[in-house]
């Protein structure tokens, strides 16, 4: 019944910017963390950026200073601004969030988007 959004992704140039939405929606009592991955082209999915409920960040070293996480204020949301992007930062961008549902409160389950794709090339 939970599930997760991602929008935004598309073509940008080298050194262009992108903003990355993701929603979660159903029978949520409440959400935890949320991160986004990514995933390139044949190669394994790795943790892009974190943010926790009470608003703790971590960012994989690959994007620290270019790519900022954060939590919107509406319901259940949370955005990724990519600055300075690179062509190596072309992959599958994924959201996913550690959420506790109605149907079962105590018990926290990570849940995925469908991916949202980013590439940068000039």
């Amino acid at each position: 019944q939970v599930q997760l959004v991602e929008s935004g992704g598309g073509l940008v140039q080298p050194g262009g910017s992108l903003r990355l939405s993701c929603a979660a929606s159903g029978s949520i009592f409440s959400i935890d963390v949320m991160h986004w991955y990514r995933q390139a082209l044949g190669k394994q999915r790795d943790l892009v950026a974190t943010i926790t409920s009470d608003g703790t960040t971590n960012y994989a070293d690959s994007v620290k200073g270019r790519f900022t996480i954060s939590r919107g204020s509406a319901k259940n949301t949370v955005f990724l601004q990519m600055n300075s992007l690179k062509p190596e930062d072309t992959a599958l961008y994924y959201c996913n969030a550690g959420i506790r549902t109605l149907a079962v409160p105590g018990l926290l389950i990570q849940y995925w988007g469908q991916g949202t794709q980013v590439t940068v090339s000039s």
